[in-house]
């Protein structure tokens, strides 16, 4: 596997540009092909069986441009399509999830603890992140709840907003979440509410932004794999399954910076 292979990072949309985007910061040099299957947004109440037939067709298109690693940067896709996809993929990649990580980080930093998990309708009642966290064996209680308003209000961008406040605070006055230490925020758009998200606590619950662990878990294994681009050039491609000029619009938000979205026709 040549260094200056890319990275293929994918999710059900947009979303997933906030782990794109910590990628990039922490690793600069890396070339990124993201593609966001806009036309079947959102996965989170799609099957497990639909989400992974699109996960399969999407890791074709990033197979093809010699990733070196795939990214599945949706909780959704992670919770119902990593293990299909990483024996699909075999040896020609790394298959990376967006869940594995933050478990790990859990299992290091908080043991003993009780944590809160909010994320879409798919990843909470996929119990993934309680069986894997269950399975470290580290006395950390989980108490997970779905938000499944939370993802389509980022999407049409009501967040730091009195909507958003008043949909998140209801979320999170949940007696579901009552006496948490940390709070997973489980869904690749969440980031972007991460300030009102602190604000409702007050200081008294640690907010846990998943994208900067997966960030780094995706640093730590190219390094320990001599897999690190040492060149200054990289390349960035960024597809959608479905063209809007909302998207094109809501980019900057998600990615911190303009960037151009290209349509790539994956369903006709």
């Amino acid at each position: 596997m040549h260094t200056s292979a890319p990275i293929g990072i994918f999710d059900s949309g947009i979303g997933g540009l906030t782990v794109a985007h910590a990628v990039t910061r922490l690793l600069p040099n890396e070339n990124i092909i993201y593609f966001g299957d806009t036309a079947h947004l959102p996965y989170g109440d799609k099957s497990a069986t639909a989400i992974q037939a699109y996960s399969i067709k999407i890791c074709n298109v990033l197979l093809q441009q010699k990733c070196k690693v795939i990214l599945i940067a949706c909780n959704s896709a992670s919770a119902a399509a990593y293990e299909l996809v990483k024996e699909y993929v075999g040896s020609k990649a790394k298959v990376m999830n967006v869940i594995d990580p933050v478990v790990a980080f859990l299992g290091e930093n908080y043991a003993n603890k009780t944590i809160g998990l909010i994320g879409t309708k798919q990843t909470v009642n996929s119990n993934i992140y309680r069986k894997k966290i269950d399975f470290l064996e580290k006395g950390i209680t989980l108490k997970s709840l779905a938000t499944p308003l939370l993802a389509p209000m980022i999407e049409e961008g009501f967040f730091n907003h009195n909507i958003s406040e008043s949909i998140i605070n209801e979320y999170l006055q949940n007696d579901t979440l009552d006496d948490i230490e940390a709070l997973i925020l489980g869904c690749t758009h969440y980031p972007l509410i991460k300030k009102q998200i602190n604000q409702y606590y007050n200081g008294k619950v640690t907010v846990l932004d998943t994208s900067e662990i997966v960030a780094k878990s995706l640093y730590d294994y190219l390094e320990s794999n001599h897999l690190l681009n040492e060149m200054n050039a990289h390349i960035r491609h960024f597809y959608v399954s479905d063209y809007t000029q909302s998207f094109e619009t809501s980019t900057k938000i998600f990615f911190g910076e303009q960037i151009r979205l290209q349509h790539y026709p994956l369903w006709e």
